[in-house]
């Protein structure tokens, strides 16, 4: 009898124990490419030419739940409009394909998406802009369905510092930590991707509830702001929240961090913005890299980080957040939302019992999210809901 190879073991485990996946922006990328016409990019078939998210591959890939990101950019005029348009996209989406998707608003409801064999639907918010310095706007987006706000994307807002933006509030400002509060009120997980290193440890001190970062890596083993310090990874156990490796290339490879200066320079120069993954962005990216070959990063660097990041915070901290679909390049092996068991074979390789990957796929971010709703009943119960504002807060 063939003995069963690593791959085989670990489409095997996640069977059982499906991937819960951080952040992936089908959304915004349905809205760049098409306008959100969903029969023009139907991802109940095959979408590898235009996306790196479709359903075939997610069946391929063993992901069981999914936080599909509503984000929208910081620069828009008027971003809350726009982030309830990411919200429809993803509830027409889950209305369109009911045997392969299921809206998810807590802990029960994905393991009960897992019972069932569908892909539990979450929503996460990326950027605290989304809800224009405004508690009740945040209220009203759990309300919604969303279940995690990232407190920045890459700039900075009014309360808190981006990691890719000049500091100005030095971490939280007191409106700031109202918004953390808030969250934890409301049963919102608190996203500390993207966000300065200032502003996870004020969030840290801020928080009640277990946060996530949704999609970040290890700063010791990369060395790019997005990343997570060690310091951080440290609180994590006594928080009882979760780092959620991501494979974006730039930030997990440190050749790639100064591949992606220079190119998102480049970008800037043809007018285009530098997160920007329409066909006449791409086409940009390629005649640069055909001129200078990007570094690739592989499967087993972002290994790498999980090993580190499983050293210093442990493995019930542990989880994956690909960020397909918001990234113009992926890892070699880890293309597109397929890729995930090729990730569990290394581990498996390493030495990762079925035990650990267990945690890191399903088990640590279920336990998360019905942590957070704990707390939220809690609070609930002892704190009616604020109306501060950022005028009467931070003047």
């Amino acid at each position: 009898m063939t003995e069963p190879t690593s791959l085989d073991a670990a489409r095997e485990l996640l069977r059982e124990f499906p991937v819960v996946d951080g952040h992936n922006d089908l959304p915004w990328a349905l809205r760049e490419q098409v306008r959100y016409d969903l029969d023009a990019r139907d991802v109940a078939a095959d979408q590898h030419a235009h996306l790196h998210t479709d359903i075939p591959r997610l069946r391929a890939g063993g992901v069981g739940a999914q936080y599909w990101s509503v984000y929208v950019r910081a620069d828009l005029p008027d971003p809350v409009p726009a982030t309830l348009e990411q919200i429809d996209c993803v509830r027409r989406l889950i209305d369109r394909h009911p045997g392969d998707l299921r809206a998810a608003l807590t802990a029960a409801d994905m393991e009960a998406a897992r019972a069932q064999g569908r892909i539990a639907s979450l929503m996460g918010a990326e950027g605290g802009h989304s809800i224009a310095n405004s508690l009740g706007v945040l209220r009203g987006l759990y309300a919604l369905g969303v279940r995690y706000m990232t407190l920045t994307h890459n700039d900075n807002v009014d309360w808190a510092d981006s990691a890719t933006d000049e500091p100005r509030a030095g971490g939280l400002t007191a409106f700031g930590r109202a918004v953390v509060r808030e969250m934890n009120r409301e049963g919102m997980l608190v996203d500390l991707s993207h966000v300065a290193a200032t502003t996870m440890r004020d969030a840290l001190d801020a928080t009640s509830a277990p946060v996530i970062f949704s999609h970040s890596s290890a700063r010791a083993v990369c060395d790019h702001p997005r990343n997570i310090p060690d310091d951080v990874l440290e609180r994590l156990p006594a928080n009882g929240g979760m780092a959620m490796v991501t494979f974006v290339p730039k930030f997990v490879l440190q050749a790639a961090v100064d591949w992606t200066a220079a190119a998102d320079d480049n970008m800037r120069a043809h007018g285009f913005h530098h997160l920007d993954t329409t066909p006449e962005a791409m086409k940009v990216h390629r005649a640069f890299e055909e001129t200078r070959p990007r570094p690739v990063a592989t499967v087993a660097t972002v290994a790498d980080h999980l090993d580190h990041m499983r050293e210093v915070a442990g493995v019930d901290c542990l989880g994956i957040g690909g960020d397909y679909d918001g990234t113009a390049f992926t890892p070699a092996g880890l293309d597109d939302v397929s890729g995930y068991p090729h990730l569990i074979a290394e581990l498996l390789d390493r030495g990762w019992s079925r035990t650990d990957l267990a945690k890191l796929t399903w088990k640590n971010a279920v336990r998360v999210l019905g942590a957070a709703e704990g707390v939220a009943r809690d609070l609930q119960a002892t704190r009616a809901a604020s109306h501060a504002t950022i005028e009467s807060l931070d003047g």
